[in-house]
């Protein structure tokens, strides 16, 4: 049966408009965005049958994820792609404008909606003043699956066109896992102490997996 059969109080579109936003499930929201279904499926239950192939909403709207969903055509990826985007942009904006970050939970919101899901490792700085607000946030190395090399001159060079007083590290596990390896703990002091040639003072380095973000401050590891 189309949605457009549904009674009108049923009708996702139509219970957002009435209700709000967050009275509709995960796979609500999705027909909404989706606009329709497919042959055979209507879009609620096209929203159920892609969350339950990712395994989750991230994984779904992580980039590589709405790529490769099966039974979405150019269009409903975009739109997919485009809520993820906004959202992402809009934690960077609270972020950016709101006060200055006190605690490794301030960032990890943002850092883990930026780098979990991904294929691949990737190695961000959060760039802060000198009363800890957020100045930028920087993509500065890509690597693979199993790792990314990281440049220590090469972070000094941000901080200091930044201008940045301190910073946040950032890398994501693809496994999922978000354990410091002894890699990362042995990049980080080596960080540490080139920054601190230089008055940038590194805050923590945050591991994002699939659960909560790893502070390696709050393990003592810095």
């Amino acid at each position: 049966m189309s949605i457009r059969d549904w009674p009108a109080d049923e009708r996702p579109r139509e219970r957002l408009l009435a209700h709000g936003p967050a009275t509709l499930a995960d796979a609500e929201l999705l027909a909404v965005l989706l606009g329709s279904g497919i042959r055979g499926k209507s879009a609620v239950a096209l929203g159920r049958e892609l969350l339950a192939e990712a395994g989750g909403l991230g994984a779904l709207l992580a980039a590589d994820g709405v790529g490769n969903a099966r039974g979405l055509g150019p269009a409903k990826r975009a739109r997919l792609a485009s809520a993820l985007e906004l959202a992402r942009r809009c934690l960077a904006d609270e972020l950016q404008r709101g006060p200055p970050l006190t605690s490794p939970g301030d960032s990890a919101a943002y850092l883990k909606a930026r780098l979990a899901h991904l294929p691949y490792e990737v190695f961000v700085c959060l760039f802060l003043d000198n009363r800890h607000r957020v100045l930028a946030c920087d993509e500065l190395f890509r690597g693979t699956i199993d790792g990314a090399a990281v440049h220590p001159r090469e972070v000094v060079r941000a901080c200091l066109k930044r201008n940045a007083a301190a910073v946040i590290f950032a890398h994501n596990h693809p496994s999922g896992v978000a354990e410091p390896s002894a890699a990362d703990r042995a990049i980080t002091r080596e960080l540490r102490d080139a920054l601190g040639l230089v008055g940038v003072r590194v805050l923590d380095h945050l591991v994002v997996g699939a659960g909560t973000p790893v502070s390696m401050a709050s393990l003592g590891l810095l």
